[in-house]
């Protein structure tokens, strides 16, 4: 009988120890969603360039549910690559005395200056561009699915991703925003938007077959929880950077929170206030 040296015990169990491992399995790369909650992802890896439409509008304003009805259109096309705010503010804005709401906010007062009153509706801004050949980021309803079609054709600069958690037993709600920039955007001055809007709304509008009491108003500017021109963005953007943006507010009692979204957008600050890349998830 052959003996079995200590070297050979040692490289037979070698051996089984090494068969009782499994073996390696490739495992797909997540991003992280930031450093204020490293135990949650979110893939943005297939986040194409998403463009924003805030039309501005009103109750008292007969000729812009033809401007809804085109904005519905374009989000038949889009999909999620197009967003829309519907910013009630200007002269058509104040209800009517028989609606049940007010949709004007402070914000949306200061948006309409920021960006320009309309010359005539439906009007409605774009990515806040000024296009080659126009002299206002204001657009007519003609123009819209034309520069829509030219914003969402280029690949986003930055990525975002939106966590939405919303309490029901206190209506609280925290949002967390992450910038994922794909380039170096850092000697860039930058300013980062969070807006929430309310869909499915019912309520008086005037159009032009009259007052409409049960009229459904969508994608109305409910507030900011930015400034009306956006929180300046200090962090450097530079690629594989993740920083996260943090947020707290409590939803009113009046407001179908199954119907709102939470939307942000990275946007130029000075002359130039370009949207570089916008996103929206629902807030609940």
């Amino acid at each position: 009988m052959k003996k079995i040296t200590q070297a050979g015990v040692f490289f037979v169990f070698l051996g089984l120890l090494l068969f009782s491992f499994p073996s390696c399995e490739e495992i797909p790369p997540v991003i992280p969603s930031g450093q204020n909650n490293p135990d949650t992802t979110i893939d943005v890896s297939q986040q194409k360039r998403q463009v924003l439409i805030e039309e501005f509008t009103g109750v008292r304003c007969v000729n812009c549910p033809a401007g809804s009805a085109e904005i519905q259109d374009l989000l038949l096309v889009y999909g999620e690559q197009l967003v829309a705010i519907s910013i009630h503010a200007g002269e058509y804005s104040p209800p009517l005395p028989e609606s049940m709401y007010d949709f004007r906010t402070e914000e949306g007062d200061q948006l309409i200056n920021f960006l320009g009153a309309p010359f005539g509706y439906p009007s409605a801004v774009v990515d806040r561009k000024l296009f080659d050949g126009e002299f206002s980021v204001q657009l007519s309803k003609a123009k819209w699915a034309g520069y829509i079609a030219q914003e969402a054709a280029e690949a986003p600069r930055v990525k975002i991703g939106i966590e939405s958690n919303y309490s029901d037993s206190d209506r609280s709600l925290e949002v967390k925003v992450t910038l994922y920039p794909q380039e170096d955007l850092s000697a860039e001055d930058l300013r980062l938007s969070v807006a929430i809007t309310e869909d499915g709304i019912i309520d008086y509008q005037i159009t032009p077959d009259g007052e409409v009491p049960d009229y459904e108003h969508r994608h109305v500017l409910r507030d900011m929880l930015t400034a009306y021109d956006g929180d300046p963005i200090t962090e450097a953007l530079l690629p594989g950077s993740s920083p996260v943006f943090t947020y707290s507010f409590q939803v009113p009692a009046d407001w179908n929170e199954g119907h709102c979204h939470v939307i942000a957008f990275v946007s130029k600050a000075g002359a130039d206030k370009d949207v570089l890349q916008v996103h929206q998830v629902e807030l609940k």
